[in-house]
């Protein structure tokens, strides 16, 4: 998975720098809508709606807005009906794709992923053909010069974590679906420094490809996050250091 941290740490410094913050604010109120409507507009008693709303704290999104994606969510002010859906799609070479959808318009979604896809070569599939290849994963980054490895291995493990990898200073926290909270929980009372907290589709083992096509399917992957119906997007492309080398000077 250390390419993929890597990418996924290089991807943050790049969304720091976006001009673009507008898209990113719709996401993230998006986010929180959609946890505010399923568990209630309370994040103590709501796990998803208090991890939606450290996402957009992290990105900056203004106070007022978080509130009154909240109030939308829960029932109160303009509140629009969004559905979450996850498209499941092969890039070059059969790179598979998860691709999660929060929208208020699936025909919409369907019809932008699917351009996105068919112009990068690649294809949609059938519900089912390619996610048995991925698991549901909590991710967790924690971050802080004077983090030790075998101590943060031990708070994280203890707590339910299952694996914990290390990429340029900053160390991802992957856990079981349930026991998601529960750790980024307890990190937090021991004093970590947590970063991205979300759950995302991991994979149960990677595909190696020329530099070329691993570059093809990098940027499948940005073009598919650009759609302002995407939320995220996951692949089992083996990230090596050419293939980021070769899309940063692209």
């Amino acid at each position: 998975m250390s390419g993929h941290s890597k990418w996924a740490t290089i991807k943050r410094k790049k969304a720091g720098a976006d001009a673009q913050r507008g898209k990113i604010f719709t996401r993230l109120a998006r986010d929180i809508m959609v946890a505010a409507r399923e568990g209630g507009g309370d994040p103590v008693g709501n796990a998803r709606l208090k991890i939606a709303i450290d996402k957009a704290k992290a990105g900056n999104m203004p106070k007022e807005n978080i509130e009154r994606a909240i109030q939308r969510g829960s029932g109160g002010g303009d509140g629009v009906d969004m559905e979450e859906i996850t498209y499941e799609g092969y890039g070059l070479e059969g790179i598979a794709f998860m691709v999660d959808v929060l929208t208020d318009n699936k025909n919409r979604a369907l019809a932008e992923v699917k351009r996105v896809f068919n112009k990068a070569g690649g294809s949609l599939a059938s519900a089912g053909s390619v996610g048995w290849q991925f698991e549901k994963k909590g991710y967790i980054t924690v971050e802080g010069p004077s983090v030790d490895f075998d101590t943060l291995f031990m708070t994280a493990a203890e707590a339910g974590a299952d694996d914990i990898v290390e990429e340029d200073g900053t160390f991802v926290v992957y856990t079981p679906r349930e026991m998601f909270s529960a750790v980024e929980q307890a990190l937090i009372a021991a004093g970590y420094q947590v970063g991205d907290a979300e759950l995302r589709w991991v994979p149960k083992n990677e595909s190696e490809v020329s530099t070329e096509r691993a570059v093809q399917n990098l940027k499948l992957q940005e073009n598919l996050e650009e759609l302002d119906d995407v939320q995220g997007v996951a692949h089992n492309l083996l990230i090596n250091d050419a293939a980021i080398a070769a899309l940063e000077t692209a």
